[in-house]
């Protein structure tokens, strides 16, 4: 068997499809499908059934999933080896963000580690939910929590605040009391529905949005109030803050990343180099950024 033909099983194994291992691997829906089906050929056996609740592994599927998955990991280890006396920084590496984090504050680093090392071929794909790293859907992961995995090694590169904004018209009115407090229903993550739910107990909300970037988009409009990383609503300048940040709404910002890919030299590089630039934009992530604008004044 060829290891690039397992390697595509295993990619379609863990997303449960040809069209999601196809994407995970950038690659052809035909490629995948025609080297899955000479795989099985070798083999004389069925690997994956199609049902009506999508790909199943066969009994043999599961038996080769598990052999491979071993294989897999010693691959890997070759490479942490390898990687560490390689004085060449080359190679792909996937990383994992947040939306709201990846698309602007985040992004100027991406492009400066890209230009710093331009061997290493870098792919961001955005994501608001824990990625299984153990099943190499990315090397790295960039999340808010105050929890992260225990499997994971990581790094804890920042605190992140949020406070409650709205549009400074209607902030005002707020205010002076012209208008009641509206609340935008939140369901982009747990962290803002909890604290709405908090904030909004009679749940009465006639707009709902599941996403950061929608969030600040409809208080741009004047559509009410709600929950926002400092980072963004302290760069908008038509938001200003309702209610200033609380210590209990900190979110610790992670870099996450399996042991098995620790001492692999992109990713160490990758983890350094965050590191180390993050630390221009703590001002900002911890809500601080504003108020030192307001003391220069």
């Amino acid at each position: 068997m060829q290891w690039d033909d397992i390697r595509i099983f295993l990619a379609i194994a863990r997303a449960g499809s040809i069209s999601g291992a196809a994407k995970r691997l950038s690659v052809q829906h035909s490629t995948v499908s025609r080297r899955l089906r000479s795989l099985e050929e070798r083999l004389g056996s069925r690997l994956i059934e199609r049902k009506k609740s999508g790909y199943e592994l066969t009994e043999t599927g599961e038996e080769l999933q598990l052999t491979a998955s071993k294989i897999e990991i010693e691959i890997l280890g070759f490479e942490e080896a390898k990687g560490g006396e390689d004085a060449n920084e080359a190679g792909v590496l996937h990383v994992s963000a947040i939306n709201n984090m990846a698309s602007t504050i985040l992004m100027p680093l991406f492009t400066s580690f890209s230009k710093l090392y331009p061997k290493i071929e870098l792919h961001i794909d955005v994501s608001n939910k824990f990625v299984k790293l153990a099943e190499r859907d990315a090397d790295i992961a960039i999340r808010l929590t105050n929890s992260p995995p225990d499997t994971l090694f990581g790094t804890n590169l920042a605190t992140v605040a949020s406070a409650v904004y709205a549009e400074k018209s209607y902030c005002k009115q707020l205010h002076s009391g012209q208008v009641h407090e509206k609340w935008l229903g939140i369901e982009c993550c747990g962290f803002h529905t909890s604290w709405t739910k908090e904030s909004c107990p009679d749940k009465t909300h006639n707009m709902y949005v599941d996403d950061t970037l929608l969030t600040l988009a409809a208080l741009k409009e004047g559509a009410g109030l709600a929950y926002l990383p400092c980072f963004m609503g302290d760069r908008e300048p038509s938001l200003e803050r309702y209610q200033s940040p609380k210590k209990q709404h900190n979110l610790g910002l992670w870099l996450v990343y399996h042991g098995d890919l620790r001492r692999t030299k992109r990713v160490r590089l990758f983890r350094e180099f965050i590191q180390r630039e993050i630390q221009g934009l703590v001002p900002l992530l911890e809500g601080e950024a504003m108020m030192s604008k307001a003391g220069d004044k």
